[in-house]
């Protein structure tokens, strides 16, 4: 069998088929150039058929990145440079091509060719934002009783907004991609190379349609210019990402202890991390799981989904890995089971682990995928958000300490959504002798700064301590606070930094006084160069002021003299005395 139009010349150009009914539907490029993309249809009882490249019903730089069957038509996706657009930068757009699956070819015009090829551009974007205009991957979830078939696809932009890349993931609803392929199409004006809204008669049957039996010669020659829809298919951005480039894309949905299903999407990066993101009712993703496959940065290739294997397959270059779904064991309290909000955990308080969730009629688990709010969910009955249960730490870390030194208090982060803050008993940690550097708290070990430290995270407007530490001094032992009796404690090694007493008072002083003093010196030593600078012109301009001054000298002859007088001057006037005011820079001659 030739692979040709079946499978790329080069692997890096991007491709994709699907098997439908016996006959493989794909979509490649058909030369080693890479500039022949073609989709096409092989195998099977069907004739093959093919686009026509010389109507560039194709862009030369097509890529395509799925092919989904449904009823009556393949769809196939991909991105290409948009030629009906007037921009002044090569402007990518994704597209939604669909050919009919009784689709013979025509007898006399477009043999061997599609005749009902059709295709419409794919819009995802966020209200005054540049639109995300490069597909990347696409799925379809199948509908159930209470919802209509939805494509989702991953898609990134072509301008990188403050320097960074961004992907999002758009749900585009099949009814809306039908509605506009049987809208009007668009017409190529030859006159003006433009692209224009065809208002022109409609035919009955409609070209493109999958109408039984083959087409009319006049509906043919229409398809092979009206190929492009003139309406887009707007989709419903769901998760946007920012400083992220997602490749692969799969959905699915897990009913949750309430009953309700929950849409859980699983994506690939190019530097080879799985998240897991789940939708909620009003159509906005937040992250569960983010987990890093590969030790070094490689790209996701491919996702398959195993649900009842309860995994996740993902593609390599180096192979294949299983990935579970769902990883509930990882979340050891009830606070971090139910701030995950993943549908597929919950918390057992029998057993006070949180498990996965086998049956949605376990009424005494906890979980809440909608709020995340353990506030409600991880007591006996409701209480606010504002209240704090589990307040008190699990265990304290005890930490001996030894004067004028520096101690460096770590705090894990296990929820990337949280922010975190640190506390010195009831009140906030302080800041003449600390400060928080990448989460750790470093602390300058004087008199009164030892007792209770806690790092807390707040998420969901939740607040819980991620751990505690007791700070003792070596030389002054502090009494354990009576309210903290009963909970177990753990002494712990943290390497110190031995500073001087000068330092260790640095947070303390004030540096005002120093301001002031470099501040003044400063100014004067300015000063001073501006008057050096200027004393120079100051003095040349009083000089010529003074020469200015002096008496006129006495007026010349304005008879011209003869020749003998102007070579040999009278004897009487060649002997003169000459006198210098130094004073005023006057020369004065007085004559013998």
């Amino acid at each position: 069998m030739e692979g040709k139009g079946q499978s790329p010349f080069d692997p890096a150009h991007k491709h994709t088929a699907v098997l439908v009914d016996g006959m493989l539907y794909s979509g490649t490029m058909n030369n080693f150039l890479g500039s022949e993309p073609i989709l096409m249809r092989t195998l099977g009882s069907q004739p093959v058929l093919k686009t026509d490249t010389f109507l560039r019903w194709l862009h030369p730089d097509a890529s395509f990145v799925a092919a989904i069957p449904s009823t009556q038509v393949v769809y196939f996706f991909f991105e290409e440079t948009a030629s009906e657009f007037d921009f002044f930068e090569k402007l990518h757009t994704s597209r939604v091509a669909r050919v009919c699956k009784n689709d013979v070819g025509g007898e006399k015009l477009l043999q061997k060719k599609w005749t009902t090829f059709l295709k419409a551009q794919l819009l995802c974007t966020q209200p005054g934002q540049l639109p995300f205009n490069v597909i990347r991957h696409a799925v379809l979830l199948p509908a159930d009783s209470s919802t209509v078939p939805h494509i989702y696809a991953v898609f990134t932009s072509q301008w990188q907004v403050g320097g960074t890349r961004s992907s999002a993931v758009c749900a585009f609803s099949l009814i809306d991609i039908e509605r506009v392929f049987k809208g009007k199409y668009k017409e190529l004006n030859k006159e003006t190379s433009r692209w224009t809204t065809y208002r022109g008669p409609e035919t009955n049957p409609r070209p493109g349609s999958c109408s039984v039996g083959p087409s009319s010669d006049k509906a043919l020659t229409f398809m092979k210019d009206h190929f492009l829809m003139d309406e887009r298919v707007v989709g419903i951005p769901l998760l946007v990402k920012s400083g992220v480039e997602y490749t692969q894309l799969a959905v699915e949905t897990a009913q949750g202890l309430d009953g309700r299903s929950h849409l859980v999407m699983y994506l690939g990066t190019t530097t080879g991390s799985l998240h897991k993101a789940v939708v909620s009712r009003d159509s906005s993703a937040h992250l569960v799981e983010e987990i890093q496959l590969f030790p070094d940065p490689e790209p996701v290739r491919n996702l398959l989904l195993a649900p009842t294997q309860g995994a996740v397959f993902v593609g390599f270059s180096g192979g294949v890995w299983r990935v579970p779904r769902a990883n509930c064991s990882v979340y050891e309290s009830c606070v971090d089971c139910v701030l995950a909000r993943d549908p597929h955990c919950a918390w057992d308080p029998e057993s006070q682990i949180c498990r996965l969730l086998s049956s949605p009629n376990l009424n005494s688990w906890k979980q809440d995928v909608e709020q995340g709010n353990p506030g409600w969910a991880c007591t006996n009955g409701p209480m606010g958000r504002r209240l704090r249960p589990q307040s008190r730490p699990q265990i304290i870390k005890e930490v001996l300490a030894v004067p004028s030194s520096i101690l460096e208090l770590p705090c894990p982060h296990p929820s990337a959504l949280a922010s975190y803050h640190w506390s010195h008993g009831t009140a906030p940690a302080p800041e003449a002798s600390s400060t928080v550097y990448n989460g750790s708290l470093l602390l300058i070990l004087q008199d009164g700064v030892g007792g209770l430290y806690q790092c807390w995270a707040t998420e969901n407007g939740f607040s819980y301590p991620v751990v505690s530490y007791w700070v003792n001094s070596q030389d002054q032992p502090l009494a354990l606070d009576p309210e903290l009796a009963g909970i177990p404690r753990e002494h712990v090694e943290i390497p110190l930094t031995r500073v001087s007493g000068g330092v260790a008072l640095a947070a303390q002083r004030s540096y005002w006084p120093h301001f002031l003093t470099v501040t003044v010196l400063l100014a004067l030593v300015l000063s001073g160069a501006l008057i050096i600078l200027l004393a120079s012109p100051l003095g040349a301009l009083r000089a010529r002021g003074k020469v200015q001054g002096c008496g006129t000298l006495p007026p010349r002859e304005k008879a011209p003299l003869s020749k003998e007088q102007h070579l040999q001057p009278p004897k009487e006037h060649r002997t003169s005395a000459s006198d210098v005011d130094t004073d005023n820079n006057c020369l004065g001659t007085e004559l013998a």
